[in-house]
């Protein structure tokens, strides 16, 4: 009879134990979670609920306190915040699927087979391609114009540098954009070989053929911003910076958003151009769960492989030249001044030490409180180290690590070694502002974010050259790096308080890997692959 009535008190307590549960949305266990905290604490549960973390810890706490139609064991597999991606050109990915890939090719004659190939049997009325480096090549010069006018003299063909920052283009674009040999333009230049035009435009003179040509129609640009997500959830990427998109765009990504029809998270950096300055900074931050607009991207300079980069003394390998500044220190310091009246931030690529120091001294005339303001120094490649001090005021360098082993095979020609100890130097960086935001700059680089948390860390290639890794003392360390995809790349785009970590209260974008980033060894990491990856708690990308 005793027995009889412990068994009844038990189960009630059971029945009470279960009723005092609370139904959530989704909970995940037997998992190796890296919370990206102030702590950086490691746990092996949550809970989510309305697409937010609503508890994070050990598995008997959750599951003591939590139920759920929806529990996942993630069998000790890795789980990490949503990645996010500091730099990058998202727009510009989704385009890029539907022109003929270029990159990694290793040599011309590659190139324009590769254009014949895309293009035969269809009727275009324009060509386009990007990814060609000529540093890749044997002869690693420019390449002209001469094949495209042969193959086609009536099908204007923009062909874009690896970088962005240069065209190789066909006559017939030539002649449409109405650029000749006398053709000058600040800021760039309109490359000519004994007097004649070689096709090759770099930077401000590449906007006279994107003027003439066709632009993406509505549909064309909605399919490719999906098609851009598609390929960024596939990496575990949930949050993108869009480095440079003008209202169109923008709007039409509100637009998607509303319609459930795109649903990453983007910050997206407003172009520097009069319609959209006097539209936004006039109307101000725009905010909402899966987008933020509140920044202006500029141009200081172009990009160092085709010598755009503007340098404080003349390229080692091109003397007499200095690269050119596409913003003028003078404009840099009106625009920092106008934005500065603004709530916006001003986020500047700058490549080469002359532009990055302009961008400095701008950027600390125009703000008082550059902690608070936020403003990002987007690459700051080549940075002369008595200038690193600028960084103690509260600026952010914005760095891509995967440009250091992109180009540390040709950078130290194009620089000399006395410049090398400010080339890519993410660690003194770091160590100058406390906190280093990192990216990609997809398409110029590969989406992959492995690529970036193994270039940060090994300073080598994917076959481990050089050996002990390039200028190793710029190092980043594992925990650094996960927390630069996350909780930096957060608290630069001023939403720390919303992603970047998994705590209670933030939205629950996380990602399960096959293999541990933080210990496995590092010629691996390359080699990983997202198995999920979730956004407000709703899976959005499934491997298997």
């Amino acid at each position: 009879m005793k027995i009889l009535k412990f068994s009844s008190f038990s189960l009630i307590l059971m029945l009470l134990s279960c009723e005092s549960k609370q139904e959530v949305d989704l909970i995940v266990t037997n998992a190796k979670v890296y919370t990206v905290d102030d702590s950086f604490k490691v746990v092996s549960s949550f809970a989510v609920n309305n697409g937010k973390f609503i508890a994070v810890g050990s598995d008997d706490t959750i599951l003591s306190s939590y139920d759920s139609k929806s529990i996942i064991n993630a069998n000790n597999q890795s789980i990490y915040p949503g990645f996010i991606d500091a730099h990058c050109h998202f727009y510009g990915l989704g385009l890029n699927q539907s022109v003929v890939d270029l990159v990694g090719t290793e040599s011309f004659d590659e190139v324009i087979q590769r254009v014949v190939d895309f293009y035969k049997g269809k009727d275009v009325s324009v060509i386009r391609g990007r990814g060609w480096d000529q540093n890749d090549w044997e002869l690693k010069k420019f390449p002209t114009k001469d094949r495209l006018d042969e193959l086609f003299p009536d099908t204007p063909v923009a062909l874009e540098r690896v970088d962005g920052h240069a065209y190789l283009v066909n006559q017939k674009a030539l002649d449409l954009a109405g650029i000749s040999s006398k053709t000058k333009m600040s800021g760039g230049s309109v490359e000519l070989e004994n007097g004649k035009l070689t096709g090759i435009l770099v930077d401000t003179p590449m906007a006279l053929v994107d003027a003439v040509l066709p632009s993406p129609t509505e549909e064309e640009s909605k399919e490719a911003l999906k098609k851009a997500e598609a390929i960024s959830f596939s990496y575990g990427l949930t949050t993108v910076n869009d480095a440079g998109l003008n209202k169109a765009t923008i709007q039409q990504i509100e637009s998607l958003h509303q319609s459930g029809d795109l649903n990453i998270r983007i910050y997206a950096m407003v172009s520097n151009n009069q319609e959209n300055l006097d539209y936004y900074l006039e109307k101000g931050i725009i905010e909402t769960d899966r987008l933020y607009v509140g920044s202006v991207k500029v141009y200081a300079d172009g990009a160092l492989g085709s010598r755009g980069a503007a340098l404080k003394r003349p390229y080692s390998d091109k003397p007499g030249h200095y690269g050119a500044m596409i913003t003028t220190e003078e404009e840099l310091l009106e625009l920092a001044d106008r934005i500065a009246k603004s709530d916006y931030q001003m986020n500047t690529h700058a490549i080469g030490d002359s532009a990055n120091v302009a961008v400095l001294r701008a950027y600390t005339k125009a703000v008082d409180d550059l902690k608070s303001r936020r403003w990002k120094v987007e690459h700051a490649q080549i940075t002369s180290p008595i200038d690193f001090s600028y960084y103690e005021k509260g600026i952010i360098p914005s760095v891509q690590p995967t440009h250091a082993t992109s180009d540390m095979y040709w950078a130290e020609e194009r620089l000399g070694a006395d410049r090398m100890p400010g080339a890519y130097p993410f660690k003194s960086l770091l160590e100058a502002s406390g906190t280093l935001p990192l990216g990609t700059d997809f398409p110029v680089e590969q989406v992959n974010p492995f690529l970036t948390f193994y270039a940060a860390i090994t300073r080598q290639d994917k076959e481990g050259y050089p050996e002990g890794g390039f200028t190793p003392d710029q190092k980043l360390t594992r925990e650094e790096t996960l927390k630069g995809m996350t909780i930096w790349a957060a608290y630069s785009n001023f939403q720390e308080d919303q992603r970047g970590s998994i705590e209670v209260g933030k939205m629950a974008d996380f990602i399960i890997l096959d293999r541990d980033l933080m210990e496995v060894p590092a010629l691996e990491i390359p080699q990983s692959n997202v198995l999920n990856t979730y956004l407000g708690g709703t899976l959005v990308y499934s491997k298997y």
